[in-house]
């Protein structure tokens, strides 16, 4: 079903129109086409124009005469069909109007032309017949919201395939939602977030590739451990060289060897104080007492005794040169090898910060492996200062040295090995943007790992896949259907078409113009104009009296083509499709009984008989207006209950060179006499207060309309014989000037016979508004009349 003409940009007399502008209520509501549309406008407003759109999307041709045009037709489905594709649309659209009439009838235009024929079903065969019924009854009826058997089946289907269709589509668009978010959200997406996962140019596709690379068997994700070293590593800068550590020659083999030698030095024994060799503690006491007295005491300082010169004399053999000479030699030693240890023990050190992170651990251990190794050599060194005191605690006896052993080599191993990973840190400057780049991608893939995990992707891919098998199965479904629909429909034109009789269809057209309008002298005859019988082309022929008929009014011409038009919708293409009708103007050059003839055929043949999904007539004609009011109907809805037609009115209105159209007035759609619409124009007329080009089209019809009106009336209110001039006098009193003003304008204005001059003179606007004018108050006097016209016409 169509509900509006959306727009209309440009075609003929429509410029930028927008139905939801214009077609409103009062309280600016929208309102769409119904089931049933009536369109009234004058001449030349556009209603020719709007079927023409409607034969468009029948014949999927619209002229080439319209310039750029535009326009967009809006169904209730919510689909569209503009200027661009209306030759695709397949809707059964019938319009009946000027240019079918041209291409059907070309007779009309050419008397030595014929009738384009139409076949319609014979009564010959009633086996086939019953089979295209039986077949009709499969596919049930397609009228939307309404369908039956597999034109139901079909509904059902797409229905069912659309759920299908959005559950899957939700699921996939919210699982697509959330890898776009992930890939490329600026906040959390892992493209803003390169200086940690390093690629800048990240995308939902590269997301997708790695999601099943972690999900693959032989991805192994990161351990804590190793994400933490990754994400030091992605923060190195550039390192400078690290300073080359120069190593000492180590002297633990030589101190050892002097101290051995020191040690197990032996000294001569004569001379010896006997009890000071005995007690080296004794001896060494003596030896530094003697430090403190010799030259400076004559006492000892401890007992007080005066010192005699024999003592000192045997001091001096006990504590001789070669004594002092060994005393001194180990002195010097101890503090040789005490500066050993206390160079060795400052000279290596690891600074850490110079070297890149994937280093440290190595560098760890190397500080642990040469704090082990110091700890030996500094003990074997002190092995040699604790022998060489104890010797020189007690030089005159020797001592048996104890060899340490030698840990130079485990030391020097350590510097190597420190060595290697210094030269390794320096050679690792040319190779980092790598190994960051490596390790951002570890911890990229680790990230898509955990947000696989997160968002449960399996699942949702489990999810997605059986709602895809669901859909798949429904679109089959779907389609076997819409196949067998296809293969009845084309069975039934098939067979159809061996019931083809062009004949029925003159005979269909005869029966219209008969029982309708009485006309048994005009009628359509089938011709052959082949005469092949296995090659027939038929045309149809109007006839009258037997003979060809020549030279038919436009009232003969008028009622001919709207027959054809109404037997022609029971052609085999047609019948039972229930297609959108349109009818324009059908009563042109008619009289007041044909139209009522032309409305009843309306009513009978299309209304009553339920033939069209959706109706749209339109008119200028005031009486027919008040006929297609009458217009009544039910259809079969699909609840199985009758229910009637519902009704919309529409107003086509033309100012100066543009048109639009409106919900018809209350007054035109409730009162519909052309008599209301005459006062109307008059009351419009005298009411204006500035006059433009909006409105100047009511003061140049205000001639005629005023002078219609008056005549019908003044009849009613004179109905005597005296002369219209006489009854204008009676109706305005004894002031002759209202009557003779109005008369003049009534005249000049309605008619340019015997005044050329006035056709080419402007039209007075001031006179025909005081002609209004003193119409309406005239009209006050009878105040019940008066009110009675202001109601109908909505004031």
């Amino acid at each position: 079903m169509i509900t509006k003409f959306k727009s209309i940009g440009n075609l003929a007399v429509f410029k930028d129109f927008i139905w939801d502008d214009k077609v409103v209520d009062a309280a600016g509501n929208i309102q769409p086409f119904k089931d049933i549309n009536i369109l009234y406008g004058r001449n030349y407003s556009g209603k020719t124009t709007l079927s023409r759109i409607f034969r468009a999307i029948e014949t999927g041709e619209l002229s080439d005469k319209f310039e750029a045009p535009s326009f967009c037709v809006a169904l209730k489905d919510g689909s569209e069909i503009t200027q661009d594709d209306f030759h695709l649309q397949e809707r059964k659209i019938r319009v009946f109007n000027e240019d079918f009439v041209r291409d059907n009838l070309r007779f009309i235009s050419n008397p030595d032309e014929s009738i384009e024929s139409f076949a319609i079903l014979g009564d010959d065969n009633n086996k086939i017949e019953q089979e295209i019924e039986a077949l009709g009854a499969e596919l049930g009826s397609n009228e939307e919201g309404k369908e039956t058997g597999l034109y139901a089946q079909q509904s059902q289907a797409v229905l069912s395939a659309g759920e299908a269709s959005v559950y899957h589509t939700g699921a996939g668009n919210n699982l697509e939602g959330q890898l776009k978010t992930k890939a490329t959200d600026r906040k959390i997406g892992i493209k803003y977030n390169s200086e940690r996962f390093g690629d800048q140019n990240y995308t939902i596709r590269k997301l997708e590739n790695e999601i099943k690379v972690v999900l693959g068997a032989n991805y192994q994700a990161l351990t804590n451990k190793k994400q933490a070293e990754h994400e030091k590593l992605i923060k190195e800068k550039a390192n400078d060289q690290v300073p080359p550590f120069q190593p000492v020659a180590l002297l633990l083999s030589k101190l050892s060897d002097e101290t051995e030698t020191l040690v197990t030095r032996k000294i001569s024994g004569s001379n010896k104080i006997e009890a000071l060799v005995a007690d080296a503690l004794l001896n060494k006491w003596v030896d530094e007492g003697r430090a403190h007295h010799q030259g400076k005491r004559q006492e000892c300082a401890f007992c007080g005794n005066v010192i005699p010169p024999d003592r000192w004399s045997k001091l001096e053999k006990h504590f001789d040169e070669e004594s002092e000479r060994l005393k001194k030699e180990i002195k010097a030693l101890i503090a040789r090898v005490g500066n050993e240890k206390k160079s060795v023990s400052s000279l290596f050190s690891v600074s850490k910060e110079l070297f890149y992170s994937k280093f440290h651990p190595r560098l760890e251990a190397i500080e642990k492996e040469h704090e082990e190794k110091l700890e030996k050599y500094i003990s074997c060194l002190d092995s040699l200062i604790s022998q060489l005191t104890t010797r020189r605690d007690a030089l005159i006896n020797t001592r048996l040295f104890t060899k340490p052993e030698d840990c130079s080599n485990e030391l020097v191993g350590v510097w190597d090995s420190y060595k290697v990973i210094r030269i390794e840190a320096d050679d690792y400057t040319d190779t980092l943007d790598a190994d960051q780049k490596k390790a951002k991608e570890a911890l990229r893939l680790r990230e898509v790992s955990e947000f696989v995990v997160m968002i449960k992707y399996s699942d949702q891919l489990n999810e997605i896949q059986e709602l895809k098998t669901k859909l798949d199965t429904e679109n089959s479904k779907k389609e076997q259907i819409e196949n067998e629909i296809k293969g009845k429909v084309a069975l039934i034109e098939a067979k159809k078409r061996e019931l083809n009789d062009e004949e029925k269809g003159a005979i269909k057209v005869n029966e219209y113009l008969t029982n309708f309008f009485g006309h048994d002298f005009l009628s359509l005859e089938a011709k052959d104009e082949n005469g092949d019988p296995d090659q027939k082309i038929i045309r149809f022929e109007v006839i009258r009296d037997g003979k060809k008929a020549y030279h038919l009014s436009e009232g003969e011409c008028s009622l001919l083509a709207f027959c054809y038009f109404l037997a022609k919708l029971d052609d085999i293409d047609t019948k039972g499709s229930k297609p959108i009708i349109w009818i324009d103007d059908p009563i042109s050059s008619l009289d007041s009984n044909h139209i009522f003839f032309v409305y009843s055929l309306l009513s009978a043949e299309i209304v009553l008989e339920s033939k069209f999904e959706q109706l749209f007539i339109s008119t200028h004609n005031l009486d027919f207006l008040k006929y297609l009011k009458r217009i009544k109907g039910k259809y079969l809805n699909h609840n199985a209950n009758m229910q009637d037609y519902d009704k919309a009115y529409f107003v086509i209105n033309r100012q100066d060179k543009l048109s639009t159209i409106n919900l018809m007035p209350k007054y035109l759609k409730e009162y519909v006499t052309e008599f209301n619409y005459l006062f109307h124009q008059i009351y419009k007329c005298a009411s204006i207060g500035i006059i433009d080009d909006s409105n100047y089209t009511t003061f140049y019809h205000f001639g005629n309309n005023a002078r219609k009106f008056l005549e019908i009336y003044l009849y009613y209110k004179y109905p005597d014989s005296t002369q219209d001039n006489k009854k204008q006098q009676r109706f305005f009193g004894d002031e002759m000037i209202p009557a003779v003003l109005t008369d003049r304008i009534n005249n000049e204005y309605s008619h340019l016979a015997g005044t050329f001059e006035r056709g080419a003179a402007p039209v007075e606007v001031p006179e025909m508004q005081k002609a209004a004018q003193l119409i309406i108050e005239r009209l006050k006097k009878d105040t019940d009349q008066y009110e009675a016209f202001l109601k109908s016409i909505g004031e």
